[in-house]
């Protein structure tokens, strides 16, 4: 099978907590300055009671040795757009890959489409359906096949929160780069006021980008960037509680408080030279039914990546 070009995108920043949701409340009480006692025993509560979930496919005892050995350790990131009455799918699928011992962060997309098996299921669909299916088991398990890696913690955070969030700093302003109407909001170029619902419109929109997934995701990321800088103006430190209760409701991890500050303090170098990848394949049609198709050597060169 023919292979398109491949599309690499290379990115220094270190504008690391745009890329991981679960530590946008750290990074707003560590900016706000006010990372006292009382606070951090509040998040705490939320991550551990809240938040944390113990998942079978993940060996937590090896994970957390892993961890504390400051050894490279591959994070699911899994963006949920679930709403009432539907268990959601895995619209955004990541594998981070955090290298200390070379300040290395190595962000992979998984296509949504990408045509794969699941595990625990045994048929062959969509990657994104295997949350729908299972949960983060299912989702884990079916990407640990995919890529033949192994996965050591997750990260779901349901998009509806991202709405909720915005609310709660009192709306943002992003710097938008294309141009559309969706027949209820119309985005222009340049600078865009959103209140949640729009800003949910704003990371959710697909057919109108030509850069499809990645395209979507550069725009989770500017609403992400926002409500932290919003929320880490000293204004709305007393918004703290409520952006914990929306934490609290809308991400599920498999890692504890104690996992989250051994990654501050063992893995922070990693922000030196992050790059992104998004998996190459070419969209088919299979009995009807779309697929994004990855050759087998397009997964070894993306495991070769990953374990380099």
């Amino acid at each position: 099978m023919g292979r398109r070009s491949e599309i690499k995108q290379k990115k220094k920043s270190k504008k690391w907590w745009i890329l991981t949701p679960l530590l946008i409340l750290l990074a707003l009480i560590v900016a706000a300055g006010i990372y006292v006692w009382s606070i951090v025993n509040n998040v705490q509560e939320t991550v551990d009671s809240q938040m944390h979930e113990t998942v079978e496919s993940i060996d937590q005892e090896k994970a957390e040795q892993k961890v504390k050995a400051k050894d490279p350790i591959n994070v699911l990131l899994l963006g949920v757009d679930q709403r009432a009455g539907d268990s959601g799918r895995s619209d955004a699928i990541i594998v981070m890959t955090l290298k200390p011992e070379t300040d290395e962060m190595l962000m992979v997309s998984i296509p949504r489409d990408t045509r794969a098996l699941m595990v625990g299921k045994g048929t062959t669909e969509k990657i994104n359906h295997a949350y729908a299916y299972g949960g983060p088991d299912m989702a884990i398990n079916s990407v640990e096949n995919l890529l033949g890696i192994e996965i050591d913690h997750f990260v779901r955070i349901n998009m509806e929160g991202l709405k909720e969030l915005v609310d709660a700093v009192g709306g943002i302003t992003v710097q938008n780069e294309l141009e559309w109407n969706d027949g209820k909001y119309e985005f222009t170029k340049g600078p865009v006021t959103m209140d949640g619902d729009k800003a949910l419109a704003f990371v959710r929109m697909r057919k109108d980008d030509s850069r499809g997934d990645f395209g979507r995701t550069d725009r989770q990321r500017l609403v992400i960037e926002q409500i932290v800088k919003k929320g880490a103006n000293v204004g709305n430190v007393t918004k703290i509680n409520d952006v914990l209760a929306i934490m609290g409701n809308n991400v599920g991890t498999s890692l504890q408080f104690s996992d989250m500050n051994s990654l501050l303090t063992g893995y922070n170098g990693t922000i030196k030279n992050t790059e992104d990848y998004l998996i190459q394949g070419t969209g088919t049609t299979i009995d009807g039914i779309y697929y994004y198709v990855v050759p087998d050597e397009e997964f070894a060169k993306v495991r070769e990546m990953i374990e380099s």
